[in-house]
């Protein structure tokens, strides 16, 4: 597949066709477009002429579009367009997909736009999941899926299947219930063509099949088709009845929005903002964390101060507290950013305790390392060896440490139910700064004597 190039050019003859109303050739421009790439360049062009192409495409189309725009484009959009023009556009749209874009509408328009729908069976289903917490299996799932009775043969399954699978854009399994709409197993399109026409669906379908529960938090969803390697899984409710089945391409979505989630929180953003945002939003995010690191500065000045003696004696340890307090706050970003990884991906086994240990030691080996170096650095430069020795042996005792604070802190929290990625970023790196600068002037002040 070709790579759609949206030049300056092709931005430019697409305005000038919408500013002579060339809706024809506008429709011809984009006939043999991928929709994704479409949602790209209204993305580019400006508002009015993004609205003037969704209403000019048809609504096959056009609902792809929106299932891949920016969410705050597409909130834009979606205030131009009526309750009837949404119940076109969601009409033609995957359940999931549907009730995700009327889930952006206040409660009014919602309503609305699902009494607009004249699908009664997708409105009934966007009801349903709409319903659902966020963040749950429930709201992740769809309701369009082949399902087969186990008493079914396999010829009368055939003729079923053919009806239910016009509404499902990607069969992955055929799953099979009994007369209680229960979850009993599960079939490949495979096994119904191998098998005889007369043979029972029981006597075929595999009875292990993996599935969620209805309220499965998104990310475990996540880690068990992971896991598994599953393109899909079926959802239960608490009584083992089929409720739907989520896909592959929704939980990229979800596994894409925590990793943006963690990378803001890693870098001090408290909300999920992006740089169109307005300067309100954006202060709101930044300022908490930034207001921490304040904090933290002062704590550090009034450290300092109370070792106005070791100063005045040694001036030379002045020098060398940036290098003490970057240290610290690497070494403990690096060993955090390692532990929320490995939580994330539900890597990190066993105790607390032989994780700290494990960390020891090797915060303990690679300060022993960077302090022989340091130690040859400040003794050639200066020339007194208890001055080296009282920095390399800071250096070595602030790596230990900052190595454990970033290991602990990120486990203690995941303990606790709260997201580890917190633990990223400024809040280590502040708390490291701080340990770091004191551990550094009480070590040097007992091996300096002063």
């Amino acid at each position: 597949m070709m790579q759609f190039d949206i030049s300056d050019k092709f931005l430019d003859n697409l305005t000038e066709l919408i500013a002579l109303d060339k809706s024809k050739e506008i429709t011809s421009l984009f006939a043999d477009v991928h929709f994704a790439d479409i949602a790209e360049v209204l993305d580019e062009v400006d508002f009015d002429e993004a609205i003037y192409i969704i209403k000019l495409l048809d609504s096959e189309k056009t609902s792809e579009i929106l299932t891949e725009l920016d969410e705050d484009i597409r909130e834009k959009i979606l205030e131009n367009l009526s309750a009837q023009e949404i119940a076109d556009e969601v009409g033609e749209m995957d359940s999931d997909d549907a009730a995700d874009i009327i889930g952006e509408l206040s409660v009014e328009r919602q309503n609305r736009v699902i009494n607009a729908l004249e699908d009664d069976e997708l409105a009934a289903d966007i009801k349903e999941l709409l319903s659902y917490d966020e963040n749950t299996a429930g709201a992740l799932m769809a309701k369009e899926l082949v399902k087969v009775y186990e008493t079914w043969t396999v010829a009368g399954c055939m003729r079923r299947i053919r009806g239910q699978a016009k509404e499902v854009t990607r069969v992955h399994s055929i799953y099979v219930v009994d007369k209680e709409e229960k979850l009993v197993g599960r079939l490949s399109l495979k096994d119904l063509i191998i098998a005889k026409s007369d043979q029972k669906i029981s006597e075929i379908a595999k009875s292990k099949v993996d599935a969620v529960s209805v309220n499965e938090d998104d990310e475990e969803v996540a880690k068990i088709m992971a896991k598994y390697d599953l393109e899909a899984i079926p959802v239960v409710d608490d009584n083992h009845i089929l409720l739907g089945r989520i896909t592959i391409d929704d939980i990229v979505d979800v596994l894409k929005e925590e990793a943006d989630k963690d990378y803001q929180m890693a870098a001090g953003l408290t909300q999920d903002v992006d740089s169109d945002d307005s300067i309100l939003e954006l202060t709101r995010a930044r300022l908490p964390w930034l207001f921490l690191g304040l904090v933290g500065g002062i704590g550090a000045f009034l450290i300092m101060e109370g070792f106005q003696d070791v100063f005045s004696t040694y001036a030379a340890l002045f020098f060398f507290t940036p290098l003490i307090a970057a240290m610290a706050g690497n070494v403990g970003v690096q060993s955090s950013a390692i532990i929320v990884q490995g939580l994330a991906n539900n890597d990190v086994k066993g105790s607390i305790n032989s994780r700290l240990l494990k960390e020891m030691f090797l915060a303990l080996l690679n300060g022993v390392i960077l302090a022989i170096c340091l130690f040859i650095f400040v003794w050639i430069i200066k020339g007194e060896v208890n001055l080296a020795l009282a920095v390399s042996a800071s250096l070595v005792a602030v790596i230990v440490v900052a190595g454990l604070i970033g290991t602990f802190v990120p486990l203690f929290l995941n303990k606790q139910g709260i997201d580890p990625a917190i633990a990223t970023g400024p809040f280590i790196t502040t708390s490291n700064d701080i340990f770091g600068i004191l551990i550094y002037f009480m070590i040097a002040k007992v091996i300096l004597g002063i």
